[in-house]
């Protein structure tokens, strides 16, 4: 069964890497109102952590260096928070895993 994927994202350069299997979310009020399976968060938007949805899978990224918010990525409801270089060496993958 396909999964319905989303992701949560400002930056173009980060959206653009990003296929058309994924919906970009343009605002943090869109969050609770998602009926997806996996959704992806750049961690780095403000707010974004208050505004974790109950519900599908969450990946959320941040820079490497933002330690702390990563860790509090998981704290706020994620499934999982990786590096952001990490995350987009893993995105061909985890995406493989939806069309399955």
């Amino acid at each position: 069964m396909k999964k319905r994927v989303a992701a949560f994202v400002a930056n173009l350069l980060d959206r653009s890497r990003f296929d058309e299997r994924v919906a970009i979310v343009h605002s943090l009020d869109d969050l609770q109102s998602l009926e997806v399976d996996l959704l992806f968060l750049d961690l780095s938007q403000s707010q974004v952590l208050d505004n974790i949805p109950s519900g599908p899978r969450v990946i959320g990224f941040a820079p490497h260096v933002e330690t702390e918010l990563l860790e509090s990525a998981i704290a706020a409801g994620c499934d999982e928070a990786l590096p952001r270089s990490l995350f987009f060496k893993r995105l061909p993958d985890i995406l493989r895993t939806c069309d399955d």
